[in-house]
């Protein structure tokens, strides 16, 4: 993106050729292949692009032998494009989600750099079988740990549980451990839509609810408070959707920290896996999200979901 000379506002401007054109004096240029994907801000971006970024990425596998991806990605929905390619694809090859913070006419632009460093993972050996991963300020974290916890720092893409998997360090890439759980793949052609997420807060009722299951829904996340609990209110609208087999999902609105079903009180984590609901223990609101997506195109079967979310 750069400012707009008219509006004075930042908009998308370069070409996936005319960012590459920056590499054009490295010696990285020339194992580079360009894809022109889109040149849509991340808003924009939706699931089924999304899949057809996988798909695209497949069909380069099978036909072209590469050995790596950089995807070029708006920080808003990088973490969702990351993990959604990190749940769908079956792969030992190298990929990497990165982006920038800056825009390409403010100081400081990040985004060359993080580029840059994102090629280096990609190129390198050992970082095959580490799933999709997210490479921005010289560091190198896991899709299925990674969120953007900041509107503005450049190192905005943190994993605050586990920290980063590595780092690049002077064109190194260095790795300093392995991600927090075994990967499980959800291979689909098709998404299922029409998947919610609803948040949680205090005097929270079920209207919500209620009017996702009369549009409906496949799917229900909710993002409770603290360990997985929430506000007597949504249990009755949560219960409702449940009798009608829409798969129900709980994780936490908290930015760190597993939910756990501890609390039995009306509403406790214990109390809602007693009423059917699944727990994603460690992930975060949109990737529960996506996951239910993808999974939902596979099997509605109870216990094949809980075994995917409580990894």
């Amino acid at each position: 993106m750069k400012i707009d000379d008219v509006s004075h506002t930042v908009k998308p401007a370069l070409s996936a050729k005319q960012i590459m054109q920056s590499l054009l004096e490295s010696e990285l240029y020339n194992d580079l292949e360009v894809i022109e994907f889109s040149e849509v801000p991340s808003p924009s971006i939706t699931p089924e692009m999304m899949l057809d970024i996988s798909k695209l990425i497949q069909q380069h596998i099978l036909q072209n032998d590469p050995c790596g991806f950089v995807i070029v990605h708006g920080t808003d929905t990088l973490e969702e494009t990351a993990f959604f390619l990190d749940t769908i694809l079956d792969t030992d090859i190298p990929i990497v989600v990165t982006g920038s913070m800056k825009s390409s006419s403010e100081l400081g632009f990040d985004g060359i750099n993080n580029l840059v460093s994102s090629i280096l993972v990609a190129k390198s050996t050992k970082s095959r079988g580490r799933g999709v991963l997210v490479v921005m300020n010289d560091q190198i974290n896991a899709a299925s740990e990674v969120t953007k916890t900041n509107t503005l720092s450049l190192d905005t893409f943190k994993s605050l549980d586990y920290g980063p998997v590595g780092i690049v360090d002077n064109h190194e890439v260095i790795f300093h451990r392995n991600i927090s759980y075994e990967r499980q793949t959800v291979s689909v052609e098709h998404l299922t839509s029409n998947v919610h997420l609803i948040k949680a807060y205090a005097g929270a009722d079920s209207s919500l609810i209620d009017y996702v299951v009369d549009q409906g829904a496949n799917g229900i996340v909710v993002e409770a408070l603290g360990r997985g609990n929430l506000p007597p209110g949504m249990t009755s609208g949560l219960q409702r959707a449940i009798e009608k087999s829409i798969p129900v999902v709980i994780c936490s609105r908290c930015p760190s920290g597993r939910v756990l079903d501890t609390y039995g009180y009306l509403g406790g984590g214990k109390y809602l896996t007693d009423l059917g609901c699944i727990l994603a223990p460690s992930l975060n609101g949109q990737k529960a999200r996506i996951l239910l997506m993808l999974a939902l195109g596979k099997s509605r079967d109870f216990d094949y979901l809980k075994s995917l979310f409580t990894i």
